[in-house]
């Protein structure tokens, strides 16, 4: 698909082309033309219009005269491994139990590429934000758990990833400085916690650590979010932060306990 990336000898490029496609729609805007997921997608028209019309004939794309929109069938893509995972049951009610504690919201998430995947959230906000529900992305550079995780990479991972960072200031705030970032995502590294300040959204300051296996290594991230201007970092690290690492340590207990939920995380 023309992104330099080296593909196994068996890789079924037109999977892969849909699974794109499916991707995009949706993420630039509620319904687009071929020629615009063609141009998002960097397939020619030719290509991008059997992938769509596969995609529509399985059910997974419906159309409205020549604009193409996702449907709630692609909800049970997600919805699966989900329902297999255990999410409720496994990651949930820790979340609940933070939430209770300290009120606001706390999430679960962990790295795919250059963005934080949530694999599950709790909040008790209603205020209009960054929607951080269980399958929602985020560029981690911008979210206290991707600066977790960003800092839990091997070199080679972590040099790949600032090889090729492209900064989007989400917000006035939100600190795109590749320099200031390494050594953002280093202090993370050595104090074994983040804290952002409307970097990904107005409105949403948070304190992250990692959740590690058995063997040390970070495979997900916790969070603990409120307020800007209710609650400071300073105030969070004080008064949340050993709670916060409690509850890290019993999720990787859980996780542990689990074996799909394990080798998915543990494969990362």
């Amino acid at each position: 698909m023309g992104d330099g990336v080296v593909r196994p000898t068996e890789f079924v490029e037109a999977l892969a082309k849909g699974m794109a496609i499916l991707e995009a729609l949706g993420r630039s805007a509620p319904e687009m033309t071929l020629s615009e997921v063609a141009r998002l997608v960097r397939l020619s028209p030719a290509a991008a219009r059997r992938s769509l019309l596969t995609l529509e004939a399985l059910g997974y794309v419906g159309r409205r005269a020549k604009r193409f929109h996702l449907t709630p069938k692609v909800m049970t893509l997600g919805s699966s491994f989900y329902l297999a995972a255990r999410i409720d049951e496994i990651l949930l009610p820790d979340l609940r139990a933070l939430v209770d504690t300290y009120g606001d919201a706390s999430s679960i998430g962990t790295l795919d590429g250059a963005h934080v995947v949530y694999l599950a959230h709790y909040s008790v906000q209603r205020a209009r934000r960054a929607t951080a529900v269980a399958g929602a992305r985020y560029p981690a550079f911008a979210t206290s758990m991707g600066r977790v995780l960003l800092a839990a990479l091997p070199d080679d991972a972590g040099n790949a990833y600032w090889d090729t960072f492209e900064p989007v200031a989400l917000t006035s705030k939100t600190l795109t400085d590749r320099a200031a970032l390494k050594q953002e995502v280093a202090r993370v590294a050595a104090e074994g916690f983040a804290t952002t300040v409307d970097q990904l959204d107005y409105g949403i300051t948070a304190l992250a650590v990692p959740i590690r296996d058995a063997e040390g290594h970070t495979i997900a991230a916790l969070n603990s979010s409120g307020y800007t201007g209710l609650v400071t970092p300073e105030a969070m690290v004080r008064d949340r932060l050993p709670a916060l690492r409690e509850t890290a340590m019993h999720v990787s207990h859980q996780i542990a306990r689990h074996p799909m939920l394990r080798a998915v995380l543990c494969a990362q």
